[in-house]
C-alpha cells in the first residue's frame, strides 16, 4: 500500500487538504482525532491517521465514539510506513512521544523519502485516556474527556483559517 494510497478518489475531493493524526500506538487519540475530522469537516479535509506502532483500535475509543454517532469500527491501526512518500497539507502530532519519535519531522516537499512530509506540522498533546486506572465509568470517562478535548482543538484550529489550511 505504501505510496499508492489514492489520496483523491474523486474529482471533488481534489480540493481538499490531507491531514495526518500521528500518535504512538494508533489506537485511541490519533483514531478519534481522524473520525472526529472526518464527521465535523469531511467536505474540507481528508483524514488520515497513523502511529509509530501498529496495534489495534481500542475499544473504548470505539464505544464513546459511537456515543456521539461516529463509527470508527471501519478504521484500523496503521503505521506512518504506510504513507510513505506522500504528501499531506497538516501533519498533527497528539501525544509527545510520537512527537519526538515520529520520523514525519520533514517539511521538505522536495525529497520525500521513506517516511511521509507534510507542508505544516502542529503538536497538541492529548492526555493518553488507555493509562487510566479506576472503574469502567472512570475508565470511560477518560476516553470522552478525551475525545471532547480533541474535539474542542479540531474546532478551534482547523474550523478556523489557519496556517493557510482551510480549504
Amino acid at each position: 500500500m505504501s505510496g499508492h494510497l489514492p489520496m483523491n478518489s474523486n474529482a471533488g475531493d481534489r480540493n481538499k487538504k490531507r491531514v495526518l493524526f500521528l500518535c504512538t500506538h494508533n489506537s485511541v487519540r490519533s483514531q478519534m482525532a481522524e473520525g472526529l475530522l472526518r464527521a465535523m469537516h469531511g467536505d474540507r479535509f481528508e483524514a488520515y491517521s497513523a502511529g509509530v506502532v501498529a496495534t489495534s483500535v481500542d475499544p473504548c475509543a470505539l464505544r464513546v465514539m459511537r456515543e456521539i454517532g461516529i463509527d470508527l469500527s471501519h478504521q484500523r491501526s496503521k503505521t506512518v510506513q504506510e504513507f510513505q512518500g506522500l504528501v499531506f497539507d497538516l501533519a498533527v502530532t497528539v501525544c509527545d512521544h510520537a512527537k519526538q519519535a515520529c520520523p514525519i519531522v520533514s517539511t521538505d516537499l522536495d525529497h520525500p523519502g521513506s517516511f511521509p512530509v507534510a507542508r505544516v506540522i502542529l503538536h497538541h498533546s492529548f492526555a493518553d485516556p488507555a493509562s487510566v486506572t479506576g472503574s469502567d465509568e472512570e475508565r470511560l470517562m477518560a476516553y470522552r474527556r478525551a475525545r471532547d478535548e480533541i474535539c474542542e482543538w479540531i474546532s478551534e484550529t482547523l474550523s478556523k483559517k489557519q496556517a493557510g489550511l482551510s480549504a
